[in-house]
């Protein structure tokens, strides 16, 4: 008899805390909790974190997230309003405000991820469809791009690199894509808190097409520079030809005018030297005819003069003895 009793005593124990560990349950701090009873949500959502009860065995519990949640996806190919094709990467911060409305329509996390791929694909692909991919890249159309500020002369003369005025900018085209789709999600039981394009990029396709287009506009900018290199070199070898000219004339006429000076000083000093007396005129008169012959004669010469010429009066006065034998006084 006591063995009866003390295993029903037993059976009695372990029934209860069977029963008390499927009525008692806990809620942590960066959870909250539906109850389901036969699959279908009873009471309010727990929010509180601490220990809670509920009947055992009959309702069960379902443990939702309550921290701020990522989503990311994947990168997706879309054309914006000027028909180029992008790669673009967007990536998203969410939770969930309402855990009865997310458990009823979507149950677990994975099932959000995909409707959020849904909705934020669908109006990322519908804004960039509105807007032109300069929209997109700057991020707001107050800022003053650095690239325009480093273009060249030429660049500026072909209106190559230089960035059009923009309307909106990025961040007003993520604002459009998180104000359409936050209201989407909403009935979801979800809060978007924030979208941001991680990677904006050229469709493969289109890359070879840009590249072509870059390379083209530096040959442009390559060929200006050679011209006006060529045209530059020209002045410049115009410029020291006529340098060297006016250098070469101006010392020439310096020259001359040195060289008229210095005559005139030695016509004066041999003016002032040979006027002194009359023997000294006869001695300049002499001197200089005898300069004059070896201008006048050389070995193959043969002069006719009279017996009157100026230049033949020094060979009058020729001592004929003293003549070399055969030689003519009236030739050299």
């Amino acid at each position: 008899m006591k063995s009866i009793n003390k295993a029903i005593t037993l059976f009695v124990i372990a029934s209860f805390i069977v029963i008390l560990q499927g009525a008692l349950y806990t809620v942590g701090e960066i959870e909250q909790v539906i109850i389901t009873q036969f699959g279908k949500p009873v009471g309010e959502p727990v929010t509180d974190a601490g220990l809670k009860l509920k009947i055992p065995f009959i309702q069960e519990v379902n443990s939702i997230d309550k921290r701020v949640l990522g989503w990311d996806g994947e990168p997706s190919d879309m054309p914006t309003k000027d028909k180029l094709y992008i790669s673009v990467d967007l990536f998203a911060r969410w939770r969930i405000t309402d855990p009865l409305q997310y458990f009823l329509r979507l149950r677990d996390e994975r099932s959000a991820q995909s409707r959020l791929d849904d909705i934020l694909g669908s109006e990322t692909r519908n804004a960039i469809a509105k807007h032109e991919l300069i929209e997109i890249i700057r991020t707001t159309k107050d800022r003053d791009p650095l690239r325009d500020d480093l273009l060249t002369d030429a660049e500026r003369a072909l209106k190559m690199g230089a960035l059009v005025p923009i309307q909106k900018g990025r961040k007003l085209v993520e604002q459009e894509i998180f104000s359409a789709a936050a209201e989407k999600v909403q009935v979801f039981g979800i809060e978007l808190l924030d979208i941001r394009f991680k990677r904006i990029n050229y469709n493969a396709s289109v890359r070879p097409k840009i590249y072509d287009r870059m390379i083209s506009e530096r040959r442009q900018i390559a060929e200006r520079f050679l011209s006006e290199g060529k045209g530059e070199a020209a002045r410049i070898r115009g410029n020291r030809l006529r340098d060297l000219n006016k250098i070469q004339s101006e010392a020439y006429r310096q020259v001359e005018e040195i060289r008229g000076v210095a005559d005139a000083k030695a016509t004066e000093i041999y003016a002032q030297s040979y006027n002194q007396s009359p023997e000294a005129v006869n001695l300049y008169e002499f001197t200089r005819t005898m300069q004059a012959y070896p201008s006048i004669i050389s070995n193959n010469t043969t002069l006719i003069l009279s017996s009157d010429s100026e230049l033949f009066k020094f060979f009058k006065n020729i001592n004929a003895d003293k003549m070399i034998p055969g030689q003519d006084a009236n030739s050299n």
